[in-house]
């Protein structure tokens, strides 16, 4: 059996290969764990807001090529939760959202999915979030 492994180097020589810093920059939030998952799933929930959640890999070229993008919506959106979840370091939770490729997005509301898109698509995922924020999904108003 004949394996092939490519290895991807960043044009970036600043390039920390061993923590994807520009997976957390903006308003993204890296959830580490389980707990923290389930932590900001609620504060979404208690406040009203949209959660956007980054299923990816350090390894995935396309997801390396949004995250700047997704780290732009995060900080032109912030009344929606931007957060990121590298699904080998969570892979139970990964597995649990039936990721299958990634990156894939998750649109959560009250912690349930209201929309999803798999792949790097720039355009469909600025669709998608202008969708909710045109629709009050980023926040609820204060009575």
């Amino acid at each position: 059996m004949l394996v092939l492994i490519f290895f991807f180097q960043s044009q970036n020589d600043d390039d920390d290969s061993e923590h994807p810093i520009e997976f957390a920059g903006g308003n993204v939030q890296v959830v580490s764990t389980e707990e923290s998952w389930k932590e900001h799933l609620a504060e979404a929930s208690k406040d009203g807001k949209t959660v956007v959640a980054n299923f990816s890999a350090t390894w995935c070229g396309p997801c390396r090529m949004i995250a700047p993008f997704y780290t732009e919506l995060s900080e032109k959106h912030p009344s929606l939760v931007f957060l990121s979840i590298d699904v080998d370091e969570l892979t139970e939770l990964s597995t649990s959202w039936e990721i299958k490729a990634t990156p894939t997005f998750f649109f959560l509301r009250d912690g349930k999915q209201v929309d999803k898109l798999v792949g790097a698509n720039k355009p469909e995922l600025q669709k998608k979030i202008t969708a909710i924020v045109d629709s009050g999904g980023g926040h609820c108003e204060e009575k």
